[in-house]
């Protein structure tokens, strides 16, 4: 086995392994939203002493953005999986790519992961890193010159 192969199977690996953790760790927010319903229950239920009930919107609040973060984070989880089995399967090198630049926000593992995954997978994209090169060379030229075509027809105003 030479040893591309052999850092996209471990990579991989890795990448099961960063997904089951940010899997774990996408639990968390649910915590906010367990608060925010003891908040909207305290809001319609109020005690026996005197005090002001929260508003329900604060609860209604928590509950929301706990949602939301707990999706946000097993849809990250979801990804990294698919990257890492895109990567296993020699395929959708770009994805990979893009899943490793993301990655590299989550200290300490998802930075080192996604170093590592960079670097391999940029190894492994080389002809269409040059061909996306290509397109965008072309694509600026085209607008340079489309640009220089309309200045030159643009009328000089006299002050």
């Amino acid at each position: 086995m030479n040893q591309d192969k052999e850092h996209l199977r471990l990579l991989a690996i890795f990448h099961y392994v960063v997904a089951g953790l940010a899997a774990l760790f996408s639990f968390f927010p649910l915590l906010y939203s367990t608060i925010g319903g003891f908040m909207l229950y305290a809001a319609h239920h109020p005690g026996p002493t005197n005090q002001e009930p929260p508003p329900a919107i604060v609860g209604w609040i928590f509950i929301v953005l706990g949602a939301l973060f707990f999706l946000a984070g097993v849809a990250m989880a979801i990804c990294i999986l698919i990257a890492g089995r895109s990567l296993s399967r020699c395929k959708r090198y770009s994805f990979a790519l893009v899943m490793a630049c993301i990655e590299c926000l989550f200290i300490p593992f998802g930075t080192i992961l996604g170093v590592c995954a960079e670097n391999v997978a940029a190894k492994a994209n080389e002809p269409a890193r040059r061909r996306l090169a290509m397109r965008i060379q072309r694509g600026i030229r085209e607008y340079c010159c489309k640009a220089e075509d309309a200045a030159r027809r643009r009328p000089v105003r006299a002050v």
